[in-house]
């Protein structure tokens, strides 16, 4: 299958080996894969902040970048859904209403093309760690994925799975909501950060670069050891 990857905006800026692991996984599996320079932001931000024609414009040049790809995948379940979800919501009455639906049936989420769409749970990947996986409310709630993630990491040698008692709880990230209401996302990610470490993992996984940059900079912060890694970075451990 040829793949053409949607990597996000924090992916892109700040944690590129995410985008380098995802395309390994790929890869290794036998697939082409390809990267569109010509991509920008999906349009969360603005379409969170109630400025839709600025999203509106995102997702027509989204049309535009991704036509004639056979799949597009991204290693983030909330920019997925904006894609899959949302754009047919801001192209409603639009001339290319059609080809938004057409690009939100070709659009998924890293782990969930492995499972739902190759029927893969197994990659050969190989870590010794004891993780803990955070489900982000995009994934959980939009998308629907709460076992793919799990059953990928069941199947990594030498790693152990365990569950965090506020697993789906909301890390407070939020994207604009954590610059608009810093206290109240802070106090969230509190509650969610010390459900981690009381867990007894040595790493958080999630779907979400965004929720472990949430997660990741409060443990810091509190120096904590345990750290965060994206899905397709454990999958592409060895």
């Amino acid at each position: 299958m040829r793949v053409s990857l949607f990597i996000p905006c924090f992916v892109d800026q700040l944690t590129p080996r995410v985008g380098l692991a995802t395309a390994q996984v790929l890869r290794d599996l036998g697939h082409d894969v390809e990267f569109r320079e010509a991509q920008t932001c999906c349009g969360q931000p603005s379409y969170n902040s109630g400025h839709w024609d600025v999203a509106r414009a995102g997702a027509l040049r989204a049309l535009d970048v991704f036509r004639g790809a056979e799949v597009v995948v991204g290693p983030s379940a909330s920019c997925v859904a904006m894609m899959r979800k949302f754009y047919p919501e801001l192209l409603a009455g639009h001339p290319r209403l059609a080809e938004a639906k057409d690009l939100a049936a070709r659009t998924f989420e890293f782990g969930e093309f492995l499972v739902r769409k190759l029927g893969i749970e197994d990659v050969g990947a190989k870590l010794d760690a004891k993780v803990t996986y955070h489900d982000g409310c995009h994934g959980l709630r939009e998308l629907g994925l709460r076992e793919e993630p799990r059953r990928l990491l069941r199947a990594v040698r030498g790693l152990s799975l365990v569950e965090s008692e506020e697993a789906e709880t909301c890390c407070g990230f939020g994207g604009m909501f954590s610059v608009k209401f810093p206290m109240i996302s802070t106090a969230m990610a509190q509650v969610k950060c010390d459900a981690l470490v009381r867990s007894g993992a040595d790493l958080v996984v999630s779907s979400d670069p965004s929720c472990l940059l949430q997660i990741g900079g409060y443990l810091t912060r509190e120096g904590k050891a345990i750290r965060t890694l994206h899905l397709a970075e454990v999958l592409a451990a060895r």
